[in-house]
């Protein structure tokens, strides 16, 4: 098991109000003590082999490795042509993941956007499809397409398609490859989704590929029943609030020793620093406790 880190708490600043660089970041993440940075395509201010080089060249002063790309695809947009780019723009960043992680690295796969005039069953099939067009060319790159059971990228409008376990499952079920297929999972995610993360992990243990290891607290008086919405989920609630990995709703023993007994081997990344670069260092410091405990 090696240890990651995402910035969570900066991606506005540098994907959005560009008031941070990337390499600022990669400076800052120095003294985290984590082994790998992953990256959002959000990040890259461009896609030419130049520019990608330098931020490699910049992990690699600063003693990283790039383990996953997070990419936000949406595969169930209603217009085909919204679909055809985003396929097109998932295999580019195929390319990418290789340049900055080499080879087996990941590329996060979403299925889309919750679009209310896409049938479940349309949108299933539309996933599973661009999935499978994209296989060939993680084969090409040997890199490993991490479908991960998410809840919203950022600058979407709907939720994700397959939020929900049965959906996600659904999805990941129909395909067969574990070579260059897996799946990225976030417990806090399964959290925000209305579902068990113990109960999901159980299900895809032996598929997964990355791990997210963030943490969620209910503020004082709220209880889990108090955020239920009509579909289920619990959503990004304000009374759901981010903490140090380990302090939180998580049940890291019992994740941790999960993927242990399925000879886990892969990353484990914080999704953290909504309240400071402190508690981000402290919640490496909790996985390095849980690897030399379980790995």
């Amino acid at each position: 098991m090696k240890i990651s880190a995402f910035p969570k708490c900066y991606i506005d600043d540098i994907a959005l109000h560009r008031t941070m660089t990337l390499f600022d970041w990669i400076t800052m993440a120095g003294a985290l003590g984590a082994e790998g940075l992953e990256m959002y395509d959000g990040f890259l201010t461009s896609l030419d082999n130049d520019y990608l080089d330098t931020i490699g060249d910049a992990l690699s002063r600063a003693g990283f490795a790039m383990p996953m790309l997070c990419c936000s695809p949406d595969f169930t947009n209603p217009d085909p042509d919204g679909r055809k780019r985003a396929l097109e723009r998932e295999i580019e960043l195929i390319r990418v993941t290789r340049r900055l992680g080499g080879p087996r690295a990941a590329c996060r796969v979403l299925s889309g956007q919750r679009y209310p005039q896409v049938s479940m069953a349309q949108g299933v099939e539309w996933v599973i499809d661009a999935i499978t067009q994209l296989l060939p060319v993680a084969h090409e790159y040997d890199i490993v397409l991490a479908m991960e059971n998410h809840y919203k990228d950022g600058f979407w409008k709907y939720p994700e398609f397959a939020q929900k376990q049965d959906v996600f499952l659904k999805i990941v079920d129909a395909i067969p490859d574990r070579t260059h297929f897996g799946v990225q999972y976030d417990p806090s995610n399964a959290i925000v989704a209305g579902d068990d993360p113990i109960a999901l992990l159980r299900e895809v243990a032996d598929r997964v590929v990355t791990v997210h290891a963030s943490d969620r607290y209910l503020a004082e008086g709220t209880s889990l029943a108090d955020l239920k919405q009509s579909d289920g989920t619990l959503g990004y609630s304000p009374n759901l609030r981010h903490g140090v990995t380990g302090k939180g709703l998580n049940d890291y023993d019992t994740i941790f020793s999960i993927l242990s007994g399925v000879g886990y081997t892969g990353w484990v990344s914080i999704e953290d620093g909504m309240n400071g670069m402190d508690e981000m260092r402290e919640s490496i410091e909790f996985l390095k406790k849980m690897r030399s405990r379980y790995f």
